[in-house]
């Protein structure tokens, strides 16, 4: 039987894909959700209509259906993906539904003073929702975004069904031709715990940054 680090290489090598994956949807993921935030609060229907039918999609479906909706369904239309490109665009825009209603909850959530203070300003209703209401979302949107980049990484283990040699698909390789279960899924925890506690960790340090005198900004 190999030793117990010949089982690392392919292991880090699925590892690097996750990754890979993790931050190009993490990308899609970020734009999509500010995108549909903002078009959920638009003054025109039709852009309303059109968020809101994105967000009920993809949060009604199940995201393994997405995945082999766009990679298996799409090349009958003319249009081919690589298993890549298809969960970074998949994971981005389904963990992105959820971050629009995040970013819309948290707009709204800005106290009514800071509205009619734009007003009074003059300001136009797309310089007010991103000068003046954004700024002051950002710090409660951290948390929830937070639990939602748990998320999409934890979903990227769903990319091995559409063949991507990730973390999954290399573990679930490597089980079958030695055996050796329990050390290569004690190995992937670890990695997965790894990953998810460094990005816990990069969430609440950028919140802690960005409070800083909140606390006490009244008072000066």
């Amino acid at each position: 039987m190999p030793h117990f680090l010949d089982l690392l290489p392919p292991l880090l090598n699925g590892l690097a894909i996750t990754v890979q994956l993790t931050l190009g949807a993490t990308v899609v993921a970020l734009a999509a959700s500010f995108a549909a935030g903002f078009a959920r609060l638009s003054g025109v229907r039709i852009v309303r209509a059109a968020a809101r039918l994105y967000i009920d999609v993809f949060r009604g479906t199940s995201a393994l259906v997405q995945l082999f909706w766009v990679y298996f369904a799409l090349p009958f239309f003319g249009i081919n993906l690589s298993a890549m490109t298809a969960g970074i665009v998949v994971l981005g825009l389904n963990i992105g539904a959820y971050g629009g209603e995040v970013v819309r909850a948290a707009i709204e959530a800005v106290p009514r003073e800071q509205r009619e203070a734009a007003v009074a300003l003059n300001f136009t209703r797309w310089q007010t929702l991103w000068r003046i209401l954004t700024p002051q979302a950002i710090l409660p949107i951290l948390p929830p975004f937070g639990n939602l980049w748990i998320e999409l990484l934890k979903s990227t283990a769903l990319v091995s069904m559409i063949t991507l040699n990730e973390l999954v698909f290399q573990a679930q390789t490597l089980r079958t031709s030695t055996l050796r279960s329990g050390e290569i899924f004690f190995l992937v925890l670890i990695f997965y715990y790894v990953l998810s506690t460094g990005m816990t960790q990069t969430v609440r340090r950028l919140e802690a940054r960005l409070s800083v005198g909140r606390e006490y900004g009244g008072m000066r």
